[in-house]
């Protein structure tokens, strides 16, 4: 009889920290998270821990790039990477965000714009990390841009790195301002107007 191939015991102990770790930061920031918390979620020991992550600093680390980064390139960078029609896929993209928000998540609001607030001005290992997804998420945006003018989709006069870059400040300002003001409303109304100037850089053929 063959056996079903299962992830690795050490795999899924990993996953479960970093699961954990992710949940404890996104609700109380990197420096209040208690690591005591994240091993009263997962059942592990320190012990356990440690042997994953030597230190608290590691285990952020780990969060923002296996986590944070893994979650964006699911939902935002590889639908945008793979698209023949960006303006179409921004819009579906910004829109299910819009659908999917609920007043927790609103509460606690975007975990890498959260970090960038806390963490840049402190350290330069976790600035380093967070300011490389946030670029390489305003490149995706730009070069998505880019295939859209040369399909004729996306309007001429459009700079597509300055569009870019508005796009993703935009929407990280949708999050911070509905986080500050406690807000789905609020939140849903700035995405629309995210989505009104995006459907803007259309060429004139497809309006």
């Amino acid at each position: 009889m063959v056996r079903p191939v299962t992830a690795k015991q050490p795999d899924i102990t990993r996953d479960k920290i970093l699961d954990a770790a992710f949940q404890e930061i996104h609700k109380h920031g990197f420096q209040a998270a208690s690591l005591s918390n994240i091993l009263a979620k997962t059942g592990l020991t320190k012990g356990a821990l440690y042997h994953h992550f030597p230190d608290k600093d590691r285990l952020g680390h780990a969060v923002i790039e296996e986590v944070i980064h893994e979650r964006l390139k699911k939902t935002m960078f590889e639908p945008l990477r793979t698209t023949n029609d960006p303006i179409a896929t921004l819009e579906e993209v910004i829109q299910l965000r819009a659908d999917e928000a609920t007043n927790n998540s609103v509460a606690l609001g975007c975990p890498l714009n959260n970090l960038m607030q806390e963490m840049s001005p402190l350290d330069e290992d976790f600035k380093g990390r967070l300011m490389h997804i946030l670029k390489t998420w305003q490149d995706v945006v730009t070069d998505a841009l880019k295939r859209g003018q040369k399909a004729r989709q996306v309007r001429a006069d459009v700079d597509c790195r300055a569009a870019a870059l508005f796009i993703v400040s935009a929407f990280e300002g949708c999050i911070g301002i509905a986080k500050n003001l406690q807000s789905t409303k609020e939140f849903r109304l700035c995405l629309a107007q995210l989505k009104d100037y995006i459907h803007g850089l259309q060429a004139k053929a497809r309006r």
